[in-house]
């Protein structure tokens, strides 16, 4: 059991949409990501998802809506509701999902990442 230093840790890669793992917490992993541009539509069927901002800002559009989440804020996405990131600059996350979410949700893409690396 170790303090964890995030900037230290987001120091550690500059790659986008490529989510690391820091931690877990019972069967969720604690992921640290940078945003930058659109990521794609995709929604979760059985897992929520947790995104904390730890620097910067981003939006996550829904079908019906749009919301920004500034550096400070969280949003829980729930379960089955399709949802779409998209930072104008590079954003820091935190991130808190399922260890077997599959972060497309399943979708095959060129920003999938099977294997997640931990840092």
């Amino acid at each position: 059991m170790e303090a964890i230093n995030l900037k230290e840790k987001l120091d550690l890669f500059s790659d986008t949409w490529t989510p690391k793992i820091v931690g877990n917490v019972d069967d969720n992993h604690v992921y640290l990501a940078k945003l930058e541009g659109d990521f794609i539509w995709h929604a979760h069927d059985d897992q929520d998802e947790m995104f904390l901002v730890v620097d910067g800002r981003f939006r996550l559009d829904f079908r019906d809506r749009e919301v920004w989440v500034e550096q400070g804020e969280m949003i829980v996405v729930p379960k089955g509701v399709e949802h779409k990131p998209y930072a104008p600059e590079i954003c820091s996350v935190l991130i808190i999902e399922k260890a077997d979410t599959d972060h497309t949700g399943g979708i095959d893409d060129p920003l999938r990442k099977e294997n997640h690396e931990r840092i």
